[in-house]
């Protein structure tokens, strides 16, 4: 399925199939820690959004209800059979996902982490709750350039902005 899904005490089941979704971007130790603060090992990012959401930001600019953002969590590795320079995303750590769906959540989105668990081959938790309000939601409603989502970070979004405004 295509949109989020919920159990009965709102945890957020983990998205499937999110790697047919829309690939919007990726990135490498991006972190939101002072300088001297970045991660010993930094990650790969990877960010998928569901194809009704991406249609829908295409015509209008907006994400609709029941957009799902998933970034996909890989450690770098270098120096694999022919690679000798530069890193590519390796191993798996896990998801994280953002929702919006104002009918749960009265602050329109909510973010989740799947990364805490075991779930093989995938590493991960199945469900997971949504992250306390000041946890994430105060960064992306202050720093999110389009509707909470970091979308200066996505080339797909951004060329996909500038044909949905207006001539």
């Amino acid at each position: 399925p295509e949109e989020p899904r919920f159990t009965a005490d709102n945890q957020l089941i983990r998205p499937e199939g999110y790697r047919e979704w829309i690939f919007v971007g990726a990135s490498l130790g991006m972190t939101y820690k002072q300088d001297g603060e970045a991660p010993g090992h930094p990650t790969f990012h990877n960010v998928y959004l569901n194809p009704q959401a991406y249609q829908e930001y295409k015509k209008t600019g907006k994400f609709p209800e029941r957009t799902i953002l998933v970034m996909e969590v890989l450690t770098p590795a270098t120096q694999v059979s022919i690679n000798r320079q530069g890193q590519f995303g390796d191993r798996p750590l896990g998801v994280e996902a953002a929702v919006k769906d104002s009918s749960r959540f009265p602050e329109t989105w909510a973010y989740f982490d799947f990364i805490q668990g075991g779930k093989k081959p995938f590493p991960g938790a199945d469900t997971a709750k949504a992250f306390p309000k000041e946890r994430c939601w105060a960064c992306h409603v202050e720093h999110g350039q389009t509707d909470n989502v970091f979308t200066q970070f996505y080339p797909v979004l951004r060329r996909a902005a500038k044909a949905a405004a207006p001539k």
